[in-house]
């Protein structure tokens, strides 16, 4: 998956048209439009904002999911990606980048019971 694929997705799963995402990176929604048709590849600048504003890894925009260093540790990014797809759990992606496998568990286990009452 590549920067165009990785940044439609996300900004489709969080509810973003082209021109939302454009207004809050404070870009023309043809860069963005350009950026997820393959015709434009993102400044560096562009790339961090993109990347700041979704909490991901610049790796991770640009299709290099395995062997991301945004969690260190391969259980917790396994875990957090999991978790990403629950939209209830999304909450986690405000965690550390240290966090351990046990912390993010033990605060989606806290929020699964908040849920359930």
């Amino acid at each position: 998956m590549d920067i165009s694929e990785r940044l439609k997705e996300l900004r489709t799963k969080r509810g973003y048209s082209q021109a939302d995402l454009a207004k809050a990176l404070h870009v023309s929604k043809s860069t963005i439009s350009m950026i997820e048709a393959g015709a434009r590849k993102p400044s560096v600048e562009v790339l961090e904002m993109i990347a700041d504003f979704f909490n991901v890894d610049i790796d991770y925009l640009l299709g290099k999911e395995i062997g991301s260093t945004y969690y260190l540790d391969p259980e917790v990014a396994e875990l957090a990606k999991e978790l990403y797809e629950r939209p209830e759990m999304r909450v986690l992606f405000d965690a550390s980048r240290n966090a351990t496998k046990e912390d993010i568990e033990t605060v989606a286990s806290i929020l699964e019971k908040m849920s359930d009452k």
